[in-house]
C-alpha cells in the first residue's frame, strides 16, 4: 500500500515540476518577444519574435507532458511530434473542444506562422500566448 502512495506522490511531484517548467517557458517566450520594438501592429525584430514564439509553443507541449506524466505516462514514452501529441490528447485527455482549439491555435500561430514563417503581428502573438495560457490552466486542474 505505501508503495502505491509513494508512486502517486512521485507522479504529482513530477506533474507539478513539469507544469512549473511550462509556465517558465511561457514567461520566457513572452519576455523574448517583448525585446522587439513594435511599429504599429507589427513586431520589428523577427529574431525575437521567432525565438519567443518557439519557446511559448514549447510551453504548451510541456504542459501536455505534465498532464500525461500525472496520468502515469513514463517520461521516455512522452510524445515526440505534434502528431504524437494529438494521439496522446485523444487517448488521455477527456474530449474538450476548447482544449483542441487552444492547441490548434498555439500550433498554427506560434509554431507555424510566427516561428517558421516569421509572422510578426502583435495580435497573432497575443492570440498564441493566450492559447498557451489556456492550455496550462486546463491541464493544471
Amino acid at each position: 500500500m505505501s508503495q502505491n502512495v509513494h508512486h502517486n506522490t512521485e507522479l504529482v511531484e513530477s506533474k507539478q515540476r513539469l507544469m512549473k517548467e511550462a509556465r517558465r517557458y511561457l514567461a520566457n517566450g513572452k519576455e523574448t518577444v517583448s525585446k522587439s520594438p513594435i511599429d504599429g501592429k507589427l513586431y520589428v525584430d523577427e529574431k525575437y519574435v521567432r525565438e519567443g514564439a518557439g519557446i511559448a509553443y514549447l510551453a504548451a507541449l510541456k504542459a501536455m507532458d505534465a498532464y500525461l506524466v500525472g496520468r502515469g505516462v513514463a517520461m521516455e514514452a512522452l510524445p515526440k511530434s505534434i502528431e504524437e501529441y494529438w494521439a496522446a490528447k485523444k487517448k488521455h485527455i477527456p474530449h474538450n473542444g476548447k482544449f483542441s482549439q487552444s492547441l490548434t491555435i498555439a500550433y498554427k500561430t506560434l509554431h507555424i506562422a510566427a516561428y517558421y514563417q516569421g509572422l510578426n503581428t502583435v495580435s497573432n502573438l497575443k492570440e498564441g500566448f493566450q492559447a498557451v495560457r489556456e492550455i496550462i490552466t486546463m491541464l493544471d486542474e
